[in-house]
């Protein structure tokens, strides 16, 4: 029984109507606040890894897995050896392309910007993924000698280029003349643009695969093969087992060319996180206040229950289980209502956005015309730890302040 008294009491003194309402006030102030940040923390987190999904899902399509670049190149026999090794023996693996590209300069009038060059082929299972993603044009219109290009639709824009314009592209390659050395230079018609929402928009053009290896003189070789796997997170582990295949060649996964974008998306999301914690530190200065007020209100009660034989620890753990009960129902409230909004925050917008007429993404404007998320249990299961921590390490000053209260000096000056 003795061991239980604290929760008792605790439990007690939570339920019970004080004479101070300034106090209760506090308490459901505290509550609520708790209530409010966790709520806060994991919608604004499940919106985050929405956001994150949506562009890792958007970047995959078009981005390869893995690639491997050679000195020597690929012949078309080689990689078409290795792609019947590999996708034949090997469930992870979708297809094997060549794969060619190379740093270029576009200029359009007197805007310049600079691309990373990329080889197509219609037969391509990234042609068929791209098909999908074409704001102006038709990738069918990619045809060797033509010289047409596909552009990312932020670098049409930087250009200030559409569809049938011609564009001047310079290669980082020169050519020697009896009048000097002058950059190679071909000119390009804009056949299309894509638009995937991520970072591609802005860095890569498509040109066919015969068209780029006639401008970078490769002949018949491909300087390099690209990899799509069916699931893109296995990429590091699947380059890991098979580089000895391809010992001379230089291996590399979408996780080191895209690396910095994800890490800056995960800083973005840990001080994004950490800012909104502020909201239940708030919640936890509340619950000391709220005790402290309750010590000072309860001077008496520790005094007779400190006469009757309870431990200063005894006391202290009173309080303590008070300031954990308030809190936890805060946490309890807020993770219930942060998983059910996260959950149908989509929709909720939606519903908000049709009925004010008002859109948050217009579907003209933005690839995507819903607000993503995806609530997550390790976010969840985070939120909820830090916040106890905090509402924890915040009952343990007033808990020591009420096992300090000497039981002859309360009673001296009680009325």
């Amino acid at each position: 029984m003795l061991k239980n008294l604290p929760l008792f009491i605790g439990l007690r003194y939570t339920r019970s109507k004080r004479r101070e309402g300034f106090v209760s006030f506090i308490s459901g102030f505290s509550l609520l606040a708790m209530a409010l940040g966790v709520m806060a923390l994991i919608v604004v987190l499940s919106v985050m890894n929405g956001f994150d999904r949506e562009i890792k899902s958007r970047l995959l399509k078009v981005v390869p897995h893995v690639t491997a670049t050679a000195a020597e190149g690929f012949s078309s026999a080689q990689i078409t050896e290795l792609e019947q090794r590999l996708v034949g023996n090997q469930s992870l693996v979708q297809s094997v392309t060549p794969m060619v590209q190379s740093f270029v300069m576009l200029s359009y009038q007197s805007q310049q910007a600079g691309v990373m060059m990329q080889g197509l082929d219609q037969q391509w299972p990234i042609a068929r993924l791209l098909e999908h993603n074409m704001l102006a044009g038709h990738i069918e219109q990619l045809q060797p000698g033509e010289f047409g290009i596909v552009l990312g639709s932020q670098v049409a824009r930087r250009l200030g280029a559409f569809v049938g314009d011609r564009l001047q592209l310079t290669m980082p390659m020169v050519s020697i003349t009896p009048a000097g050395v002058f950059p190679r230079m071909k000119t390009m018609t804009l056949i299309g643009i894509f638009q995937v929402g991520a970072q591609v928009d802005s860095s890569v053009s498509f040109v066919h695969q015969q068209d780029a290896r006639r401008l970078l003189q490769l002949g018949d070789r491909y300087p390099g093969l690209q990899i799509q796997l069916y699931d893109a997170y296995q990429a590091d582990s699947w380059r890991q087992n098979h580089q000895p295949q391809l010992p001379q060649a230089n291996w590399r996964s979408w996780t080191d060319a895209m690396g910095t974008l994800f890490q800056a998306m995960a800083m973005e999301k840990l001080v994004v996180g950490l800012l909104l914690s502020v909201i239940i530190a708030v919640a936890a200065f509340n619950i000391i206040a709220s005790l402290v007020l309750m010590v000072s209100d309860k001077r008496r009660d520790i005094a007779v229950i400190r006469t009757l034989g309870a431990s200063s620890q005894l006391v202290m753990q009173v309080f303590m289980v008070q300031g954990m009960a308030v809190a936890s129902v805060g946490i309890v409230v807020g993770t219930i209502l942060g998983c059910l909004l996260g959950f149908f925050i989509g929709d909720i917008v939606g519903f908000i956005e049709a009925f004010s007429g008002l859109y948050l993404f217009d579907p003209s404007v933005y690839l995507i015309s819903a607000l993503p998320s995806e609530v997550r249990l390790a976010d969840v299961a985070m939120v909820v730890g830090s916040a106890s921590l905090m509402s924890f390490l915040a009952t343990l000053y007033p808990a020591w302040r009420a096992g300090q209260v000497l039981p002859a000096e309360a009673l001296r000056y009680d009325q």
